[in-house]
């Protein structure tokens, strides 16, 4: 994730740099990406991503475990036997009437193990792109797990980025201030503009540190 990571960080500092410049949390007008606008961002991706990794327990990840074509992350590293056939742990529940959790075998609840690898991995991540915000007052976040979550327990329920249960029409009445919204994706869209001069940058992304193979940030790539 440390490519993907280290982009994001770019558009991160550049928010950061223009809070500063004209003293306001509203840098749409000076051509940058507000620190809502990212958080927003960051709760689709993030909440998106963790579908991928399936439902909290799996028969068919169980099976491919125990035929070798499925492990965790540093699988290597880890203390117990590598066969889990009678270790358990804790994975979420959400039922109508909250949120909690319930014991299943670790052999079954492998997708929510590599999930919170995954959880962990993006929390580095959004602490990198906090110590950039430092000294503007504001600061990023994970939304909690349950998050506009279409697979395993939480599907179908309407969980709060802060991790309370809600209704549809309470859903309906927050959600673009959760999620992305028409307004949010018009704004982006609105700088995609292209810049091709060497050594400049969009006004809505901070330089990297240096070039590629440590070239001038102005160095000439490709001639024409």
């Amino acid at each position: 994730m440390f490519v993907g990571a280290t982009g994001v960080g770019r558009v991160v500092q550049r928010t950061a740099e223009l809070m500063k410049e004209h003293d306001t949390d509203d840098i749409r007008p000076h051509g940058g990406i507000d620190v809502g606008t990212l958080q927003r961002y960051l709760n689709f991706h993030y909440s998106v991503s963790l579908d991928l990794f399936g439902a909290e327990t799996s028969t068919n990840a169980a099976n491919y475990f125990a035929a070798g074509l499925k492990g965790r992350f540093k699988e290597e590293d880890r203390p117990d036997d590598h066969l889990l056939k009678d270790a358990t742990r804790q994975v979420p529940m959400a039922t109508d009437d909250g949120i909690g959790e319930r014991e299943a075998s670790q052999l079954s609840a492998l997708n929510e193990t590599l999930r919170d690898d995954f959880v962990a991995d993006s929390q580095k991540g959004v602490d990198r792109w906090n110590r950039l915000l430092d000294g503007v007052g504001a600061q990023l976040s994970l939304p909690h797990v349950g998050f506009n979550r279409s697979v395993g327990t939480f599907a179908g329920r309407r969980v709060s980025p802060d991790g309370r249960l809600h209704s549809e029409t309470e859903w309906a009445a927050n959600v673009d201030s959760w999620l992305p919204s028409r307004a949010d994706r018009d704004h982006v869209e609105s700088l995609m503009l292209g810049v091709v001069e060497p050594g400049k940058m969009a006004g809505w992304v901070a330089p990297p540190t240096s070039g590629v193979h440590a070239k001038p940030l102005d160095f000439e790539y490709v001639k024409i």
